[in-house]
């Protein structure tokens, strides 16, 4: 799919890809999240993300919301380590109602006191109804674990005491400081001209005066492998195996991926899933994941089980993984492999919503998106010597660290 671009003086950017049909999706990407925050304003990245629909100079909360709602769209958002969304899905003849209404809120947002009280006990909820989700709430505190003392160990949503203490004021300032255009992306995908979505962006955005800033972003340097045991009182036991992995900036970023599909991915013929699940039926779910950051990433190993198999599945673990360094891949084993990457992401790509959002990550990263056609050439050209090298990077067994919560 054929992407057009364009940047505008105050340096936002803007990426678009032209589609048939009555529906369009766009986003306005922010490169800031928690890891950008102080150490005093821990959670404030995301408490902003709740508080930011709740007025502007010109409308209410309810105005907001219905903005959209009342043609039928949908108005969203979501909070990451290293970036801030809101994006809306909505009928392409409402265009500028979306874009006028991205700048409202971006820019123009004034944040009531009285919102700002009433919304810190919503995510003090939210806090604590994650802290009953185990499933969820280790990988926060695996990453904790392996950034220790680093920014980007944090929890998103902060800690109850953090959120509480959170002012009018340090809002304000933390969007002054990182509210910039130039760390921003407008991606789109609808059936619109691209002339007139950048006459409309340039129209309610051009005006903003952009001002130029650095992220001063602390890159984790040490890792020292590390097991924790924590007594949670659940009735599965739950772990994570895992170790820092490629940044998204290394050329191994994409055979580590397609390592981590063959180990354990959203296929039910993960060899994980094959092995721990369908042959021993010893956990429900079991998966492996790749997440990368700007100057890291994490590689992890997910299972939940009844406390009797805890030790068990961790040799499977193990195991599987020693295997994808000890021994190379075959051909047939290799191409099966490349097939189904591919053909994932193939599939993934028919999601406009999803195809949205990644292109303009993407943009805001690299200041490009590769076509699928190339993406799928790089893996292609993946062999079996090079996932051998990866594996033995990073599936080492005395790499890994253990978060465990019983």
């Amino acid at each position: 799919m054929m992407y057009e671009t364009h940047i505008l003086k105050n340096g936002l950017k803007i990426i678009h890809q032209h589609t048939s049909g009555k529906a369009a999706w766009c986003g306005l990407i922010i490169g800031v999240g928690s890891r950008d925050e102080r150490a005093e304003e821990e959670g404030i990245a995301h408490f902003i993300e709740h508080v930011i629909f709740k007025g502007t100079e010109k409308r209410k909360a309810y105005h907001i919301l219905s903005r959209l709602e009342d043609v039928g769209g949908e108005l969203n958002a979501y909070t990451t380590k290293e970036d801030t969304c809101i994006y809306a899905s909505f009928l392409a003849k409402d265009y500028e109602r979306v874009v006028e209404l991205f700048s409202d809120i971006v820019f123009h947002s004034v944040f009531p006191e009285k919102e700002i009280e009433k919304e810190k006990e919503v995510v003090i909820d939210e806090i604590n109804s994650y802290k009953d989700s185990p499933g969820e709430l280790i990988y926060d505190d695996f990453e904790e674990l392996i950034y220790r003392g680093y920014p980007i160990g944090r929890n998103i949503l902060g800690g109850e005491e953090a959120v509480k203490k959170i002012q009018r004021t340090d809002i304000l300032d933390f969007v002054r400081r990182n509210y910039q255009p130039g760390r921003m992306v407008i991606s789109s995908v609808g059936d619109i001209p691209f002339d007139r979505l950048v006459r409309l962006i340039e129209r309610y955005f051009g005006d903003i005066q952009g001002y130029p800033s650095v992220l001063e972003r602390k890159r984790p340097e040490l890792y020292v492998p590390e097991e924790r045991i924590v007594e949670m009182d659940t009735y599965q036991n739950h772990c994570i195996i895992g170790n820092v992995a490629y940044d998204y900036t290394e050329e191994n970023r994409l055979p580590l991926s397609l390592l981590v599909n063959i180990l354990g991915g959203t296929g039910m013929n993960s060899r994980l899933n094959l092995n721990i699940r369908e042959r021993y039926g010893l956990a429900y779910n079991v998966e492996a994941s790749y997440t990368t950051y700007s100057d890291t990433g994490v590689f992890t190993i997910y299972f939940g089980c009844d406390a009797g198999d805890l030790e068990k599945c961790r040799k499977l673990c193990h195991r599987e993984m020693a295997l994808l360094w000890d021994e190379p891949l075959g051909h047939r084993q290799l191409q099966k492999a490349k097939t189904q990457m591919i053909g994932q992401m193939t599939l993934a790509s028919e999601n406009y919503e999803n195809m949205m959002l990644s292109s303009g990550k993407s943009f805001l990263i690299y200041d490009k998106v590769d076509e699928l056609a190339d993406i799928y050439e790089k893996i292609e050209e993946i062999d079996a010597a090079l996932l051998q090298q990866v594996a033995g990077e990073i599936f080492a067994a005395d790499k890994q660290s253990v978060l465990i919560y019983k």
